[in-house]
């Protein structure tokens, strides 16, 4: 049986920033698939203030991930928001991931970031490092695992995932010396999953980039989204795990300072269209 293109809802994102930009951009080149833009405008047309701002951004994407869950759409892409501008329009939501999650019913999710062969899924996200740390916990690592395990089997395809853990102290605690955390919390969540480690982080992701791996949990957010900004800046893609469809975004921001100039590169979103529209079609070809 012949298969459908895979059909995308593109949110463009705050459209005082580059999102309208790069996702035209991205567009010029063709896509094999149908897509539909939710949201629009830019500097010339958009909303001038911060809350209007926020607001046309958030019910792009609240629009979007209503066509996903109503099976209008197979995936959706969306474009980078402004957190203040969020928060200032009533949607208090640490990032577009927890608000999709909410939009979903409340589900638990998890963040990956990809860009090449390295993909990284993050433990915690939105939240200071003193948090961070508090939050690390066993079931939480363990909760964020078997979700990426099963996207890893369900949409990327790979029958027998290879996890790795990233350590949360230097050298993996050094047996207790610098911190206890990963042999109380950490090393159990790896038994858990069937995991390696856990391993320390100036390792672990040069060793996933080699193949080694097919995904590294990090604990917290800047270690996970270090790894995949110098490994491939301006390629990387965010992909939401856990929703009952597929959401890819780029891994950059809204970037005020160089909107309406032209000069935005609209590599990542290239590359989210492309790894939507290919997590998609893989999606509808095993019929899930």
């Amino acid at each position: 049986m012949a298969l459908n293109r895979p059909r995308l809802a593109v949110a463009v994102g705050d459209p005082r920033g580059i999102g309208p930009e790069v996702v035209r951009k991205a567009l010029r080149q063709p896509l094999d698939a149908e897509v539909r833009i939710v949201g629009g405008g830019g500097l010339e047309d958009g909303p001038a203030n911060e809350v209007e701002a926020g607001r046309a951004a958030a019910q792009g994407i609240e629009a979007a991930a209503r066509l996903a869950l109503s099976g209008e759409v197979d995936a959706i892409v969306t474009g980078p928001v402004n957190k203040a501008a969020l928060h200032a329009a009533g949607y208090r939501f640490p990032g577009i991931t927890e608000f999709l999650a909410h939009i979903a019913g409340d589900i638990p999710v998890a963040m990956m970031l990809t860009t090449g062969r390295l993909r990284v899924v993050l433990v915690t996200t939105h939240l200071s490092l003193r948090e961070a740390i508090a939050s690390v916990t066993t079931e939480r690592v363990v909760q964020a695992g078997r979700i990426a395990l099963d996207a890893l089997q369900r949409w990327w395809g790979v029958a027998t995932p290879r996890l790795a853990l990233c350590a949360l102290n230097p050298h993996a605690g050094e047996g207790g010396l610098f911190g206890d955390e990963d042999e109380r919390i950490l090393e159990p969540a790896a038994a858990a999953l069937e995991a390696a480690g856990p391993l320390p982080a100036d390792t672990v992701f040069v060793r996933a980039l080699r193949g080694e791996f097919d995904a590294v949990l990090a604990p917290y957010h800047d270690v996970g989204m270090t790894a995949v900004k110098v490994s491939g800046f301006g390629t990387g893609v965010n992909v939401t795990l856990g929703l009952p469809f597929i959401r890819t975004s780029p891994d950059h921001g809204t970037a005020f300072d160089i909107a309406g100039k032209g000069i935005a590169d609209p590599g990542s979103m290239r590359a989210s269209l492309e790894l939507a529209v290919q997590l998609a079609a893989a999606r509808q070809a095993k019929g899930n």
